[in-house]
């Protein structure tokens, strides 16, 4: 196993080693430079291969069985009945009305009633045992997830499954080699990568709009407290109370990782992470769950800079606590141009030889503005990506967070379909949730520098650049 020449915090006196997963240490060592908390990237086991561009039989008709039928399940179960080439074969949760309820959506399509799972904590496990599934959808509580899209590998099914996939860095190795092992699909269901904007942005910056991509910021700032009540058992609460870092990654990240090509051309290094005290979550538990002296481990917002190996950086960000808009931050920075969401979509390009021959006035602030509604416009419709050309007015309709829910969905069963390797991989979905525990282990180190694993160990540069595949 390779690893890197370690470099230690100053500050710290001692070697310090962390149990962080079964699969290895993480370890600080000291040097008078600087210093990175490695983490162990395991040996792939013997007759063991990556999945990389994985490419399997077409499937004409693809059989899915859902887990999960209470915030979002039930919103995938009735955009999936306008999916063609689609059966829905079984539908699981732990409570039967919840069942009850997403069966509707079957019946109200004209389609054939699926098998009922429920009233069992081990109930989905029988969904995974059937012989005629060939994709499991999962959308359950974070904490169940893993153990799920492993036992459903192991029985021959692909898997798509919620974000954040894993909670764990353990979780993360345990579902690669497993994935690698079954050579089976195993896709977390980022949305946002395939949303209006980020989308068509991803298609400018290949085409070289942007000029060389140096950087991108993402983010998620959601102020859940109207929501607390709603996720069952309250386990998102949980979540936020029992973990320290970005257990939310994935919305802010995936775009980013997608326009900066990570294992593909790139990856992801090491981080840095701080956060700010929790504030307004343990006064909500005080005040309105009448908790005394709530203990919550995760700050009120958490950022977080990651630096690539060919020298880029990405910046991400996690609030869903404080009073704020709604704010899912993605840029794009590049040596030619700018492009940005929230709270306004834009882009600012390099000057024209016209406009670079005026005299600049420093006090005329909007010189330096996004181009005109106008040309922003302009420039979407030209640029818009091959997918939403096909799919996207079905998609508005359909719906699903105005319409990226039906694209993520028809894309996964389009490559499916065809053959083709799916738009997200393994990998991707164990970089991305692996974020929440490296985070954490910065956190708890005076924002020591953090190693990001190689889930792909040592084949991130083979591909070269982001694919998303069409039937020839």
């Amino acid at each position: 196993m390779k690893t890197r020449k370690l470099l230690s915090v100053v500050a710290l006196a001692a070697t310090v080693a962390l149990t962080v997963c079964a699969c290895g240490t993480v370890k600080l060592k000291k040097n008078t430079k600087t210093h990175i908390i490695e983490t162990v990237v395991p040996k792939r086991p013997a007759g063991q291969k990556d999945v990389l561009g994985l490419r399997l039989a077409p499937m004409p008709v693809v059989r899915v069985g859902f887990i999960g039928l209470g915030m979002r399940g039930p919103g995938a179960v009735e955009r999936f009945t306008h999916l063609d080439g689609v059966q829905i074969k079984a539908l699981c949760d732990l409570h039967p009305e919840r069942v009850a309820k997403s069966q509707k959506y079957l019946e109200k399509a004209g389609l054939p009633a699926a098998t009922e799972y429920s009233g069992s904590e081990d109930a989905w496990k029988k969904l995974c045992d059937r012989d005629d599934i060939d994709l499991v959808y999962i959308a359950t509580g974070w904490q169940h997830h893993a153990e799920m899209m492993i036992y459903a590998m192991n029985k021959g099914k692909h898997v798509a499954c919620e974000v954040p996939a894993v909670m764990t860095l353990k979780e993360a190795w345990d579902v690669v080699n497993t994935a690698e092992r079954t050579q089976r699909h195993c896709m977390m269901l980022e949305n946002c990568v395939y949303d209006f904007f980020e989308l068509t942005t991803l298609n400018m910056a290949q085409h070289g709009l942007f000029g060389e991509v140096l950087s991108a910021k993402g983010g998620y700032v959601h102020n859940l407290e109207p929501f607390w009540k709603y996720y069952d058992a309250n386990w998102r609460l949980e979540a936020n109370i029992g973990f320290r870092g970005d257990i939310y990654a994935t919305h802010g990240l995936g775009p980013a990782c997608w326009v900066l090509n990570i294992h593909r051309g790139d990856r992801m290094d090491y981080l840095i992470s701080m956060d700010v005290p929790a504030t307004t979550l343990p006064r909500f538990m005080r005040e309105e769950m009448k908790i005394e002296n709530p203990q919550v481990k995760n700050g009120e917002m958490t950022q977080t800079l990651i630096k690539t190996v060919k020298g880029k950086t990405i910046y991400l960000e996690h609030n869903v606590t404080s009073y704020q808009p709604y704010n899912r931050y993605y840029q794009v920075i590049g040596s030619d141009g700018f492009a940005n969401k929230y709270p306004k979509q834009g882009y600012c390009l390099r000057p024209t030889e016209e406009s670079k021959s005026a005299v600049p006035n420093h006090e005329d602030l909007k010189s330096h503005d996004y181009v005109s509604d106008a040309t922003r416009d302009a420039l979407m419709k030209k640029y818009q990506h091959p997918i939403h050309a096909e799919i996207a007015e079905k998609a508005k309709k359909v719906g699903g967070h105005g319409g990226m829910d039906f694209i993520m969905d028809y894309r996964l069963i389009y490559c499916l379909h065809h053959g083709l390797p799916l738009d997200m991989d393994v990998y991707d979905l164990a970089e991305w949730s692996s974020i929440g525990e490296l985070t954490e282990i910065s956190l708890n180190h005076h924002s020591a520098p953090v190693a990001v694993p190689d889930f792909t160990r040592g084949a991130w540069n083979r591909l070269k650049g982001l694919q998303l595949y069409y039937a020839k």
